[in-house]
């Protein structure tokens, strides 16, 4: 969870595609996407639908950190890689 915590860290406000974060992360689509629903559960991320980009394209889910999942994210910035990243929210 940590590791998908920095990469939406890292991009918040904006909202980021599964498909970018399984490239961004290096899990699995197996590991993340479970995983985001279960951070969704506990109200750290929230999912939205995103029209398609070119007709005949599907709609996308794109997830981005909720205020919970923000605080959640500052408060392990201190313990680890997650700290200090250019341009993530203060």
């Amino acid at each position: 969870m940590r590791r998908l915590l920095e990469r939406l860290y890292a991009h918040a406000p904006a909202a980021q595609h599964g498909y970018e974060l399984m490239k961004e992360t290096g899990l699995a689509s197996g590991t993340l996407y479970p995983l985001l629903m279960r951070m969704a559960d506990q109200g750290l991320v929230e999912a939205e639908w995103h029209p398609p980009a070119q007709p005949g394209r599907p709609p996308r889910h794109a997830y981005r950190l909720t205020p919970s999942g923000l605080a959640l994210a500052r408060e392990l910035a201190g313990q680890g890689p997650l700290g200090d990243r250019e341009g993530a929210p203060a």
